[in-house]
C-alpha cells in the first residue's frame, strides 16, 4: 500500500505511527487508572480536564516562537527531537505508578508527556512541506493519521488488552506505560534518519531575539490572509470539540459506570474503523475538496455531542465511539493538509505552524475546562436539589451535560469555517 509513497514521505508518516501509542494508552488508558484512586468521580473528572488544560496551555504560549526558531537552519529536527524525548521518558517514568500510585505524581508526569506531545507536534507537522508538494498533502497527512491508528494506536493497545487477561492490571499498566515510551522512540527513528529540514532561513546572530520579532511579523501576515486568519479561527474552536472528546471519553465512560472492558473495547474498535475512515475522506477530498469534507466532519461532531448527551448503556457507548471513527482522523488530517497548503513561503513553514500550534492547543485549554466546568457545577446543583441521591447517581446525572457543551464549540467553529470558505473564494487562495 505504501509503494505509492516516497522514503521521506513514508518516514514522515511512521511518526504517526510512533506518536500514536500515546494517544491511546496514555490518553485515553490513563484516565482509567486515575478515576480509580478517587471515590468521588466528578472530582476526579474535574483534575484530569484542568491539568489537561494547563500541560497544552504551556506549550501554547511558546508554539509560535517554537516554530520561529525551527524555521533557522538546522535546528527544526533538534527541537523535534528533544521533545520527543520529554514524552518518552515520561511515559517510560508512568511504567512505575502502577506500583505506587501518587495521584499528583501521575498527573505530573501525565503533563509532561503531553508537552512533550505537543511540542514535537509543530515540527512535525510543519516537516510535511519539506517532505511532498501541495497536492499531495491531503493524501500525505491523511495516510498518516491512518497508519496512526491501525499500528500505532492498535498493536499497542491489543498489547494491553492481552496483558490484562494474562497478569496482574498493574503490571499489564507498567508494562504498556514503558512499551509506550520504547514505542514512541523507537519508531521515531526513521524520521530522524530521512526526513531533512528543505527549506530554512540561514543563521544570524542573536536567533533568539529574532525570534521574538517574527512572531509579530508572521502574526500580521497571517491577518493579511483573511481566509487563513478565519480558518486558523474556525480551527481553534473545532479542533478544541475534537479534542475534548478524546481526552475526556474514558473519564466519561468511568463516570457512567460503562464496564472497563467494554470501554476499552469500544476504544479498538475506534481505531480499527479511523484507519479505512480517514483514507476515506482523503479519497473524498480529492473529488469534493478538503473544506467540504471538513464541513462534513463537524457536522458530525454536532451529532456526537447530541448523541454522547443520551449515553445511559454499554451498546450507546459502542455507538457513540462508531460514531467517532468515521470522523476522528479525517477532519485532523485534512484540516493539518489544508493549512499547509495555505503557507506562502515553505521557509516559514514552522512560524505558521507554530501558530497553528498555538491555536489548536490554547483551544485545548477551553474544551475539557468546559466540560469540567459544566460537569463539576451540574453535580454540585443536583447534589443541593436531590440531597437523598448519592454520589454514583449524581456522577452519572451530571457528566452528560458536561459532553452537550462542547456542542458550543462545534457550532462556532463550524460557523467561521464558511466564512473562511467564503473569503477564501474573495483571496484566490485554497
Amino acid at each position: 500500500m505504501l509503494k505509492q509513497f516516497t522514503k521521506q514521505e513514508k518516514s514522515w508518516m511512521m511518526y504517526d505511527w510512533a506518536n500514536s501509542a500515546h494517544s491511546i494508552v496514555v490518553v485515553t488508558v490513563l484516565p482509567i487508572f486515575f478515576m480509580s484512586l478517587f471515590e468521588n468521580d466528578s472530582l476526579a473528572v474535574g483534575w484530569w480536564g484542568y491539568v489537561t488544560s494547563i500541560a497544552k496551555m504551556l506549550i501554547a504560549v511558546f508554539a509560535p516562537f517554537l516554530g520561529t526558531l525551527g524555521d533557522f537552519k538546522g535546528l527544526k529536527k533538534r527541537l523535534f527531537a528533544f521533545f520527543v524525548a520529554i514524552g518518552v521518558l515520561s511515559c517510560l517514568a508512568l511504567s512505575g505508578m502502577p506500583f505506587a500510585p501518587i495521584w499528583q505524581l501521575i498527573l505530573g508526569l501525565y503533563a509532561l508527556s503531553m508537552i512533550g506531545f505537543s511540542g514535537a507536534e509543530i515540527y512535525y507537522n510543519s516537516f510535511i512541506t519539506d517532505v511532498t508538494t501541495k497536492d499531495r498533502m491531503d493524501k500525505v497527512s491523511s495516510w498518516g493519521f491512518a497508519l496512526g491508528y491501525i499500528g500505532g494506536s492498535t498493536i499497542p493497545f491489543i498489547i494491553f488488552l492481552v496483558l490484562m487477561k494474562l497478569v496482574s492490571p498493574s503490571l499489564a499498566l507498567a508494562i504498556s506505560f514503558g512499551l509506550t515510551g520504547i514505542w514512541w522512540g523507537a519508531f521515531t527513528i526513521p524520521m530522524l534518519k530521512n526526513v531533512h529540514q528543505e527549506f530554512y532561513i540561514e543563521r544570524e546572530p542573536g536567533m533568539l531575539r529574532q525570534s521574538f520579532k517574527r512572531v509579530g511579523a508572521t502574526f500580521n501576515q497571517i491577518r493579511k490572509y483573511r481566509s487563513m486568519f478565519l480558518f486558523l479561527l474556525a480551527y481553534f474552536f473545532f479542533i478544541d470539540g475534537v479534542n475534548t472528546i478524546i481526552s475526556m471519553s474514558t473519564a466519561y465512560g468511568t463516570a457512567l459506570n460503562i464496564d472497563n472492558t467494554q470501554m476499552l473495547l469500544a476504544l479498538l474498535m475506534v481505531q480499527l474503523l479511523a484507519f479505512p475512515f480517514a483514507i476515506l475522506y482523503s479519497v473524498l477530498a480529492k473529488r469534493f475538496g478538503a473544506r467540504k469534507m471538513i464541513a462534513v466532519g463537524i457536522g458530525v461532531y454536532v451529532l456526537i455531542c447530541f448523541v454522547g448527551f443520551g449515553v445511559t448503556k454499554t451498546w450507546h457507548f459502542w455507538a457513540l465511539a462508531a460514531l467517532v471513527a468515521t470522523s476522528q482522523g479525517g477532519i485532523q488530517a485534512l484540516s493539518r493538509s489544508l493549512f499547509g497548503r495555505m503557507i506562502p513561503d515553505p521557509r516559514q513553514s514552522n512560524e505558521f505552524f507554530g501558530f497553528f500550534e498555538i491555536f489548536g492547543k490554547f483551544s485545548a485549554i477551553m474544551g475539557p475546562a468546559l466540560f469540567s466546568a459544566v460537569t463539576m457545577y451540574t453535580a454540585r446543583k443536583m447534589a443541593l436539589s436531590h440531597p437523598e441521591w448519592v454520589q454514583d447517581s449524581i456522577d452519572k446525572a451530571a457528566t452528560p451535560y458536561g459532553v452537550l457543551s462542547v456542542l458550543i464549540l462545534f457550532i462556532v467553529g463550524g460557523v467561521l469555517f464558511y466564512f473562511s470558505g467564503r473569503a477564501a473564494k474573495r483571496d484566490a487562495t485554497i
